[in-house]
C-alpha cells in the first residue's frame, strides 16, 4: 500500500531540504503515520510533488535506509522497515514456537560491511548481464578474466592513484587465498619468514602459519612499524605484512616518512612488502595517504586488495597487484594452481565496476558509515572513562577501557544482553594486550547500533559506578 504523504518543506529555511525531509519522514514513522505495510512514493514523483530535485529525495531515502527506518526493494519500491516503537518488522524466521517475538543479537563484530550493494539495481543489472553471457566450456583464466583485471586496474587508478595495467592484477578468492598464494610462490628451501604487526589481523596469522610460513611479530603503536624497529631486526624476514592505510585494529596510518623508510629498508634487504590496503576507500576525516605500491622505489611491493570490506565477504573475491620478480613468481604459482573464483562471479564484478556501480556504492556507503561514526561519537565520545580510537576511517572503532573495567567481562555481559563485541586483546600475539573492545559499525542499522551502544554504556555505568 502506497503511503499518502502530506509533506511540506520550507524552502527558505537554513536547514537543508534533504535534512528536513529526513526529519519529517522519521517523525511520521515514529508516530505511526507510516507503518511497515506502507510503500513510499518513487523518488522522482515525490520530488516533483515537493518541488525539489530528485537528489534531495534520494539522499533522504538513503539516510533513512542507513538508519534502519526504510528498506529499498528495487522494483518493489522503498518500504517502511520498522514499527512506531522502533522495532523491526517480524519475518517468518523471527517467531518462537510460543508466538513470542525473538530478540536477535546485534552483531558488532568488525569486518562486516553493509549489505546495501546487493539491493541496488547496479548489482542486479551486473549479474543479469553476467548470466546472459554464453557459458564457457573452458576454465576461467588462471590469473583472472581479462575484463575483471582491467576493471580492477581502472578502479585502483581512480580510487588510489595507482598506475597499473591489467597485466599487473591477479584475481584471488579474498585475502586468505592471497596470503596462501604468497607463501606457495615465495617460499624457498626453508619456511618463508613473514613479519606481522602486533597487534594485527588474527586470521592472517593463522592463514600464514597454516600455509607453512614462519610468522614473526613486531610490536607496533597506532601508526604501525617504525624504521628504527625494522633496522634492528635479526634475522631479517623474507616478507613483511603491513596495514599502512589503516592499521588493523588500532586505526592509525603510517606517515609518509615511515613509508619511504620502509621501502628503503625493504629494497636494501631484499624484503617483499605485502601491503594490505583493505580500508582505504572509507576515510571520514583525512584524505588517504598514497599506497606504498604507488611510491617510487625499487622495493618489491605486493598490494593485497579485497572486495570483502567494500562489498561483502560473501563474495570471496579480491586481487593482488604484483610487479618484479616476486610478481612473476606469484603469477606462476596462480597459473599452476588455477583460479578459485567462478567465471560468472568475475563477469558480474567486472560489469559492476565498469558500469560505475562500485564507485556509486562506495560513495553511498562512505556517507552511511560517516553517519554511524557520528552516532558512536554522540553516544560514547563524551565519556571520560574510555578512549575512542580508529575513527579516522574504516568500519570499526576501538574502545580503550580503564584498568578496573575488564573488557572480557564487558563483552560477556553485552552478549548476555544481545550485543556481540570482541575484545582488543584477541588481536595481540606476543606483546602484552591492551584492555579494550573492537566494535564494527558497518553491518548494523543506525537503530541497532544506537541500541547496542546504549547497552554498552549501561554496562560501563554499572561496572565503574556511573559515567566519569
Amino acid at each position: 500500500m502506497e503511503a499518502e504523504l502530506p509533506l511540506v518543506l520550507d524552502h527558505r529555511s537554513r536547514v537543508p531540504l534533504a535534512a528536513q525531509l529526513v526529519g519529517r519522514l522519521r517523525a511520521a514513522i515514529l508516530d505511526g503515520t507510516l507503518r511497515p505495510e506502507h510503500t513510499l512514493p518513487a523518488s522522482r514523483r515525490l520530488a516533483a510533488e515537493l518541488g525539489v530535485s530528485r537528489g534531495v529525495v534520494v539522499r533522504a531515502y538513503e539516510q533513512l535506509a542507513g538508519e534502519g527506518y526504510l528498506e529499498s526493494r528495487g522494483s518493489g519500491g522503498t518500504r517502511v522497515a520498522v514499527r512506531s516503537d522502533g522495532r523491526g518488522m517480524a519475518s517468518s524466521g523471527t517467531q518462537a514456537a510460543s508466538g513470542r517475538e525473538q530478540t536477535a543479537t546485534i552483531d558488532l563484530t568488525p569486518g562486516r560491511p553493509s549489505g546495501a550493494p546487493f539491493r541496488d539495481r547496479d548489482w542486479r543489472a551486473a549479474w543479469r548481464k553476467a548470466v546472459a553471457e554464453p557459458v564457457e566450456v573452458e576454465l576461467p583464466a588462471a590469473l583472472g578474466t581479462p575484463a575483471l583485471r582491467a576493471a580492477v586496474a581502472d578502479h585502483l587508478a581512480a580510487s588510489r592513484g595507482l598506475t597499473v595495467g591489467a597485466d599487473d592484477v591477479v584475481i584471488t578468492a579474498g585475502t586468505s587465498d592471497a596470503l596462501q598464494l604468497v607463501v606457495a610462490a615465495l617460499r624457498g628451501q626453508s619456511a618463508l619468514r613473514v613479519l606481522m604487526e602486533d597487534p594485527g589481523y588474527p586470521t592472517a596469522r593463522r592463514v600464514l602459519s597454516a600455509a607453512g610460513a614462519a610468522v614473526q611479530t613486531l610490536p607496533v603503536a597506532d601508526d604501525g612499524p617504525e624504521a628504527a624497529q625494522l633496522a634492528a631486526l635479526a634475522p631479517r624476514p623474507d616478507a613483511v605484512l603491513v596495514t599502512p592505510s589503516h592499521q588493523y585494529p588500532l586505526g592509525g596510518r603510517m606517515p609518509v616518512k615511515e613509508r619511504l623508510a620502509l621501502l628503503a629498508w625493504a629494497e636494501a634487504n631484499g624484503v617483499v612488502i605485502l601491503e594490505d590496503d583493505y580500508d582505504s576507500e572509507f576515510r571520514h576525516r583525512r584524505m588517504p595517504l598514497p599506497a606504498l605500491a604507488s611510491l617510487p622505489s625499487a622495493a618489491e611491493v605486493v598490494l593485497v586488495g579485497t572486495f570483502s570490506k567494500s562489498l561483502s565477504p560473501w563474495l570471496r573475491c579480491g586481487y593482488l597487484v604484483v610487479r618484479g620478480t616476486s610478481g612473476q613468481r606469484l603469477k606462476n604459482a596462480r597459473t599452476n594452481l588455477g583460479t578459485p573464483v567462478p567465471g560468472v562471479m568475475q563477469s558480474a564484478l567486472a560489469n559492476y565496476i565498469a558500469g560505475g556501480g562500485l564507485a556509486r556504492h562506495i560513495a553511498r556507503a562512505r556517507r552511511q558509515y560517516a553517519h554511524r561514526r557520528e552516532l558512536l561519537l554522540d553516544r560514547l565520545g563524551g565519556r571520560a572513562d574510555l578512549q575512542l580510537a580508529a575513527l579516522d576511517g574504516g568500519l570499526h572503532a576501538v574502545i580503550r577501557l580503564q584498568p578496573g573495567v575488564p573488557a572480557g567481562r564487558v563483552a560477556q555481559e553485552a552478549l548476555a544482553l544481545g550485543v556481540r563485541v570482541v575484545t582488543l586483546a584477541s588481536y595481540f600475539a606476543e606483546r602484552a594486550p591492551e584492555n579494550g573492545l573492537v566494535i564494527g559499525y558497518g553491518a548494523p542499522t543506525d537503530l541497532e547500533l544506537a541500541r547496542a551502544l546504549d547497552i554498552i554504556a549501561g554496562i560501563l555505568d554499572r561496572t565503574a559506578g556511573g559515567p566519569a
